[in-house]
């Protein structure tokens, strides 16, 4: 990067600092722990309208502020994997009638293994002539990408070329671990600064003894990682695609002392509090587990206070966050019973307002 380009992006790192410093300093956080983010080339996952203008077809955006369009050919955030991928997949579909007409986005999922989906959304339903181009269309792509699949998504449709999913590969402390990817489902954007975010747990982690809970735990992101730590985890999630990623996780790592249950926060809490049983918990005695440590990554909306209340009886709590400002407020609660050990800020999102930020309690 440019000497223009580090101070650029140092400063605005800087602001992000300061705002999450503000925000944790009536809880007598400790001085964060910083992990940035390359400037560029960090996103793993893209998505983008298409333009048709005559014979042209090209990616667009659309500006947050004036809503207006603008041509993006390259997208300096986007992998270098999406990038090379932008520009022969619009190449090969220009003069292509049936794969470009009524095409309307493209989104792109890849990772640091270098496998690659690309999803096609119309505005027309798909057949099988549309299913031979695309395969037309992989194998060209695949002289030139580690793997390749292709979408083809319209109304109440779904077509599948290849995969739904790349299977990642991220290095973790020394050790790679497997994680199966999926379409359309929640993944975390920045592949290096969630190896960043995982490592830092597993630092939090380290000296702690006992089971571990995770809450929204999606496919196992933090899950697989930290069941090196601790004698077992249970880990809860609600969406199925991600409780099927994560199943096979669990098997590709070779980790035996997983379990994950398709429950929603609430309804996990429920479930410890004894007032409801589940037909999902079949063969988990909830009862038989010594947990001392529960792990949070919940939506921008923050803990359910009957979530707080239940992980206020944990010794640790290792919370997580995609948006400080309901993190400052959960912490109003949980600083009742417990103090802030330690606290990061992760860059996931270089040049935005966004925020990752992690925070370790211990009771007090």
């Amino acid at each position: 990067m440019t000497t223009t380009t580090a101070k650029d992006y140092q400063a605005q790192l800087d602001e992000k600092v300061d705002r999450l410093g503000t925000l944790l300093a009536p809880f007598n956080a400790p001085t964060l722990s910083v992990f940035p983010s390359k400037p560029e080339n960090y996103r793993m996952r893209a998505e983008f309208r298409v333009w048709h203008d005559g014979d042209d077809l090209y990616h667009i955006m659309f500006d947050q502020g004036s809503k207006e369009k603008y041509r993006v050919d390259t997208f300096p955030p986007a992998s270098e994997t999406i990038n090379n991928a932008m520009q022969q997949l619009i190449e090969y579909l220009k003069p292509n009638e049936l794969l470009r007409k009524k095409l309307f986005q493209i989104d792109y999922l890849t990772g640091l293994s270098g496998e690659l989906v690309i999803s096609l959304l119309y505005h027309k339903p798909l057949d099988d002539e549309w299913e031979a181009q695309a395969e037309l269309l992989r194998t060209f792509l695949a002289t030139q990408f580690t793997a390749v699949s292709i979408i083809g998504r319209a109304r109440k449709q779904k077509r599948i070329v290849g995969n739904d999913f790349i299977i990642e590969r991220l290095p973790i402390n020394g050790r790679e671990f497997e994680f199966k990817h999926i379409e359309n489902s929640f993944t975390q954007p920045n592949a290096e600064v969630n190896c960043s975010m995982i490592e830092w747990s597993l630092e939090c982690s380290a000296p702690l003894t006992g089971d571990l809970l995770e809450m929204y735990c999606g496919a196992g992101n933090f899950s697989m990682p930290l069941a090196v730590h601790f004698d077992n985890v249970i880990g809860t999630e609600i969406a199925k695609p991600s409780v099927q990623a994560a199943q096979y996780n669990i098997a590709a790592n070779h980790l035996d002392n997983v379990k994950i249950v398709r429950l929603s926060a609430e309804e996990f809490t429920e479930a410890m509090n004894g007032e409801r049983t589940f037909s999902r918990l079949e063969g988990i005695n909830l009862t038989e587990y010594n947990f001392t440590t529960v792990l949070v990554d919940p939506p921008r909306a923050g803990l359910d206070v009957d979530s707080l209340k239940m992980i206020q009886g944990y010794d640790n709590i290792i919370y997580i966050s995609c948006n400080p400002e309901t993190l400052a407020e959960n912490l109003s609660l949980l600083c009742e019973t417990h103090e802030v050990a330690n606290a990061a800020l992760f860059d996931q999102f270089p040049f935005t307002h966004h925020i990752e930020a992690g925070v370790l309690l211990t009771k007090k």
